[in-house]
């Protein structure tokens, strides 16, 4: 079972509640196929002469995929803004920059290819039951771009460990770099501490060189250095290892209780996927807190919590990033249990991309901080499918 397999296998169309229908700010619909949400937003900054901070994107894009999602500016700017890879029509004013808030959601649209006959006919019933009965409401992979061979930077920076937070933000690649900052990150692993000489060998502009101008006068200030590091990035840092461990702690929680007939692999981790049942679906109305120094437990969750906080050699008292000076660990509580909306299921059809095999188209719609790869993947546990995502 193959997902992703060409862009137009996945598409995506968010769904956007309006914050009013006058005002100075340009709303933009934006089609986009095989680029990144950041690199139409350059491009289209460059267009309008804008500064890239001053086009917003509510949300991220796949590259690999189609999608439409929705962009303002502050400024008066053409009807049509076309370019290699996207084009954005105007489709009206409003009184403020778009916010994710402001997001109810996306449809999608997913090709899936690669299936057996048995697959093919099974993954339309599999559907049904995620849309009657839900799945975990794990984060995935797209929430964990900052990981690294050796673990999160966010775990590093609530252990209080400056130095090893600049370490892995220079010099050691993440699953979400592009190919010339893995390159630059491998020449500072080997030449870790010759500030001088990687100054300038660093990509401009970037943040990296703040760190590492700072660096070359104070070689030991780690901690200054660390907090040097763009306040975006330390916030994704933390929220992907709140994420990783708000993970465990449900999928731990789902094993306990209600077994794991299936498991689904979410980057390095294999994780409780239950049979959908009225059980399950009954977790719907139940919140866990992010993992930080406020959160609370109910005594249903707090065994596992504290099962993964042992695994991770962590207690609750070390969620606070107190060696950072501006950033703070995210606030909140998410759903146990969520299901997809409006699932359909095409009739099997042959994949042209892989002769042999059977494709089937598969509609559905999610809330906003949904993840679609992840019903996918589900799906597949529950026929016994392998899944390959690209």
């Amino acid at each position: 079972m193959r997902i992703k397999q060409l862009p137009e296998d996945f598409q995506v169309e968010e769904q956007i509640a309006w914050p009013g229908d006058d005002g100075p700010f340009a709303y933009y619909r934006v089609q986009k196929r095989g680029l990144t949400t950041v690199a139409v937003r350059d491009a289209m900054a460059a267009r309008l002469k804008v500064t890239p901070s001053a086009l917003v994107f509510p949300a991220l894009k796949d590259k690999a995929a189609v999608t439409v999602q929705y962009a303002c500016v502050r400024k008066r700017g053409p009807e049509v803004i076309q370019g290699e890879g996207y084009e954005a029509a105007r489709v009206g004013w409003g009184p403020r920059a778009l916010r994710p808030s402001d997001l109810a959601g996306n449809l999608f649209v997913v090709t899936v290819r690669d299936l057996d006959d048995t697959s093919a006919r099974d993954l339309a019933p599999a559907m049904e039951k995620l849309g009657r009965y839900g799945l975990p409401n794990y984060f995935d992979d797209q929430r964990f771009g900052s990981l690294t061979r050796d673990g999160f930077i966010g775990k590093e920076i609530l252990k209080r460990d400056a130095e090893r937070v600049v370490h892995m933000y220079l010099a050691e690649s993440m699953a979400g770099d592009r190919r010339e900052i893995r390159k630059f990150k491998r020449l500072v692993a080997s030449h870790w501490g010759e500030w001088g000489f990687l100054l300038h060998q660093a990509p401009r502009p970037s943040n990296y060189r703040s760190v590492i101008t700072y660096l070359k006068d104070h070689p030991h200030e780690y901690r200054t250095a660390a907090n040097l590091i763009q306040d975006r990035l330390l916030s994704i840092y933390l929220a992907a290892y709140q994420s990783w461990v708000w993970n465990h702690i449900v999928g731990t929680y789902l094993e306990q209780k209600h077994g794991s007939p299936h498991r689904v692999r979410i980057v390095r981790s294999r994780f409780a996927v239950p049979e959908p049942c009225a059980d399950v679906w009954a977790l719907r109305d139940v919140l866990v807190d992010l993992p930080r120094l406020t959160a609370h437990y109910a005594p249903d969750f707090s065994a596992a919590a504290a099962a993964v906080f042992v695994a991770e050699g962590l207690d609750l008292h070390d969620f606070k990033a107190r060696i950072l000076r501006r950033v703070y660990l995210t606030k909140g509580e998410r759903q146990v249990v969520f299901a997809p909306t409006a699932v359909g299921v095409g009739e099997s059809e042959e994949d042209e991309e892989n002769p042999g095999k059977r494709q089937v188209q598969v509609r559905f719609a999610l809330d906003a901080g949904r993840y679609a790869t992840l019903i996918l993947k589900v799906a597949a546990a529950l026929i016994g499918a392998d899944i390959l995502v690209r």
